[in-house]
């Protein structure tokens, strides 16, 4: 269950879009042999990118997802969620 509020899931998607531009630049220097190093800034900028629109995601899904399961008295699936997310994070 998605509960992106409105103006985050613009951002979201503003972030998530601009990432594609560059990855679709990315290909394109690769295909065109541009220098290794400026590939790897490029690289490095989606990947900023893609971590922003997921930090972001992360939060609203605490602060409402996470928050409406507490209400609803299963909040302890979703901190195990939560958890999961934070393993696969920090790996």
């Amino acid at each position: 269950m998605l509960f992106l509020l409105e103006e985050d899931k613009k951002r979201v998607l503003n972030l998530l879009k601009t990432a594609k531009g560059q990855v679709e630049g990315i290909i394109r220097m690769v295909e065109e042999d541009r220098y290794c190093v400026d590939i790897s800034k490029q690289i490095l900028s989606a990947q900023a990118l893609l971590k922003k629109a997921n930090l972001m995601t992360i939060d609203q899904h605490i602060r409402h997802c996470v928050q409406e399961a507490f209400k609803k008295g299963n909040g302890e699936e979703k901190i195990n969620e939560v958890i999961e997310l934070i393993d696969k994070y920090a790996k």
